[in-house]
């Protein structure tokens, strides 16, 4: 009896080997895997914006890179059946995303404060923003957010987001190899994919993916303290003012004056925006920036920008969508210095609300009316 139970259990670990290596071959051999599902929607309310952040113990919160747990956590993928709402993507960086706000306080939670009704249906705005500048970080949330049928794409941008050598400089960018393939070869798109390594074979498996794997279940986890106190960004962090005095200094990343190298920078892929987008209307916004008024601001605006390169992006932005016949909007300049916080480009609560003004009264109030 004792041999048989033995014999037993050798052929049950043996399986149990087996099934494992199997799994880690199947996995292996489909490529990169992403978790769309979770408990969010469902057992707990879906996030505001993107899972993002360096301090999960406060913040109940972290960062990952795998797209669909992180579409699985957000309260779009909750949304219902398209048409019961009039549904408004944005996009965009950092400062869409809210770095130092509040859900409420971001422009997404701004725009849909104002109780819009846009073509006879309430409006709701979807926070898609993620911190990182990269147009090929939003062009990749843009395809994927395409799935949820919005009925409109806002598109905030800066000129700091277009310089192709910094395109994959974002780790959700640099993360999705496969993703970035498929829309560099569907818009024909000049992304320098070399520098980026595909996952091996070995990195494909379940064992190489432990870490991924315990991140999404840490989401999860997180997703009860989020539920309970509404909080995803540790609100108790300082922070110190962006410069308003600035340096004597021309430079733009690599670059001076008198001219800015426009065939440096990824116009390109807002037209691949506008392709993905498809028959959805798209608004691209150059949005707000701190205009210094300290030392030096004759020289630059602020931080990121000296007045030479940046006045030039504005014009080729202007002259790109007046060639090419796009809705686009220029807040560069709508929000005060002191609505700005710990960059040239996060604005506080009020910034927000002034920011979230200027898009109704430039691009909605023809088609949507306040109650």
């Amino acid at each position: 009896m004792e041999k048989r139970n033995s014999l037993n259990w050798a052929r049950a670990l043996a399986k149990g080997i087996l099934l494992f290596a199997a799994l880690n071959l199947l996995l292996a051999a489909i490529g990169p895997f992403e978790a769309p599902f979770g408990i969010y929607n469902w057992l707990v309310p879906g996030r505001a914006r993107f899972p993002y952040g360096e301090n999960p113990a406060a913040a109940y919160n972290l960062s990952l890179y795998d797209l669909g747990a992180m579409f699985a956590s957000h309260e779009l993928d909750g949304a219902g059946v398209p048409g019961s709402e009039f549904r408004v993507l944005i996009l965009g960086d950092s400062s869409i995303w809210g770095s130092l706000l509040r859900p409420e306080e971001t422009l997404s939670g701004q725009l849909n404060a104002l109780h819009l009704l846009c073509s006879g249906k309430p409006a709701r705005f979807y926070n898609l923003g993620y911190p990182t500048l990269s147009l090929a970080k939003d062009l990749m949330i843009l395809r994927e957010g395409m799935r949820y049928q919005p009925d409109l794409i806002l598109w905030p941008l800066t000129l700091e987001s277009f310089p192709r050598g910094r395109q994959l400089e974002s780790p959700l960018a640099a993360n999705n190899t496969a993703r970035l393939g498929a829309l560099a070869r569907d818009y024909n798109l000049p992304l320098t994919l070399d520098s980026l390594t595909p996952p091996s074979f070995w990195q494909r498996t379940l064992i190489a993916r432990r870490r991924p794997a315990a991140d999404w279940l840490r989401l999860q986890l997180y997703g009860f303290a989020w539920a309970a106190t509404g909080i995803d960004q540790d609100d108790s962090q300082t922070f110190q003012p962006a410069a308003r005095d600035l340096e004597d200094d021309l430079s733009f990343h690599d670059w001076q004056p008198p001219a800015l190298p426009l065939d440096q920078m990824a116009f390109e892929l807002l037209s691949a925006g506008r392709a993905a987008a498809g028959g959805t209307p798209l608004i691209l916004i150059n949005e707000p920036i701190l205009v210094s008024q300290g030392q030096n601001s004759n020289v630059r605006y602020n931080f990121y920008y000296p007045r030479w390169a940046y006045d030039q992006y504005r014009a080729a932005l202007a002259q790109t969508c007046q060639a090419n016949g796009w809705t686009c909007l220029d807040a560069w300049d709508r929000v005060p210095q002191e609505h700005f916080t710990n960059t040239a480009i996060h604005l506080d609560a009020v910034g927000e609300r002034l920011f979230a003004e200027f898009i109704y009264e430039n691009a909605l109030a023809g088609s949507c009316q306040k109650p």
